[in-house]
């Protein structure tokens, strides 16, 4: 997900989308807990969007 993006989700819709990616990270590393993913380097795209989701968060609170 691309921050321009994230930009137009209004805050109601980028909270959901925090709780939503969270719980899939939550999921997949479990998941590869177990055994290997196919794709693990999702975990690593689903970290990087929630640290955007976090950044235009503190932006806004900041402006």
């Amino acid at each position: 997900m691309k921050m321009n993006e994230l930009r137009t989700m209004s805050p109601e819709d980028l909270q959901k989308k925090l709780t939503e990616l969270k719980e899939e990270l939550a999921n997949l590393t479990f998941q590869h807990k177990i055994r290997p993913l196919e794709n693990s380097s999702r975990l690593k795209l689903i970290r990087k969007d929630i640290a955007r989701i976090h950044t235009l968060g503190n932006e806004k609170q900041e402006a």
